[in-house]
């Protein structure tokens, strides 16, 4: 008689290393910072270089905690120094950048269960460079409805401007108009009607990210019948 003898299946069972804890996956993180554009939308950058003040929103995104618990400590630098000048301990905080300079944002976390600390660092700071302040006003203004130079504003160009106000008077010192907003201007208008042509007087006060202090009084001067091609209009 024939004797089948029976086959043996062996599987072999390959596995992730393991914590003390018996987890498999160890905790880390995907740390984000994301800088909020002129309309109020969010960015995710690595880096920023641009004008203050710089909104920015910094996330830790811890992964594979399992039963550990995170500790944050997100360290704000500037550059040459190697003391934070701040510190904040939430998962997710948010900071404006209001001063010029060069500086560095770094998360570091420890990740703890019972007498066992895993510790995550960042291999790369974010990097924010803050430029110096800058702001002109031009002498004069066409507001003729020509869909060129119709608002009095601040010219092209300025940056790192963090506080901002300013006004037009008329000869007699009555305040024709005032403006918080540096992206705004004045139409030539008091009442909403058309003021004269000729001379009015600028006042602005506004103060820069790195500390300049802006105290600008000038005349400017409303010419309607001025014209782009360099001639007049009657």
């Amino acid at each position: 008689m024939t004797k089948i003898l029976p086959f043996c299946v062996f599987l072999l069972t390959f596995a992730l290393p393991l914590s003390s804890s018996g987890q498999k996956a160890l905790p880390s993180a995907n740390p984000q910072m994301w800088v909020t554009e002129e309309d109020g939308s969010e960015t995710d950058m690595t880096s920023f270089d641009g004008s203050a003040p710089m909104e920015a929103r910094f996330v830790a995104n811890p992964t594979d905690i399992g039963d550990y618990t995170p500790y944050y400590e997100w360290r704000f630098c500037r550059q040459g120094e190697e003391k934070p000048y701040l510190v904040r301990y939430e998962e997710e905080t948010a900071y404006s950048f209001r001063e010029s300079g060069s500086f560095t944002v770094e998360l570091i976390i420890s990740f703890v269960q019972g007498n066992d600390t895993i510790e995550y660092s960042m291999d790369q700071p974010f990097v924010i460079a803050i430029s110096e302040s800058k702001l002109e006003f031009p002498n004069a203004f066409t507001p003729n409805g020509d869909g060129v130079n119709d608002v009095f504003q601040a010219k092209e160009g300025y940056q790192s401007i963090v506080s901002f106000h300013a006004a037009v008077f008329n000869r007699w010192g009555k305040k024709l108009y005032e403006w918080d907003d540096l992206a705004g201007g004045w139409d030539g208008k008091s009442g909403g009607s058309d003021v004269p042509d000729g001379a009015y007087y600028l006042v602005v006060q506004a103060k820069g990210a790195d500390g300049r202090h802006y105290n600008i009084k000038k005349v400017i001067n409303i010419l309607r019948g001025y014209t782009e091609n360099g001639g007049t209009t009657n």
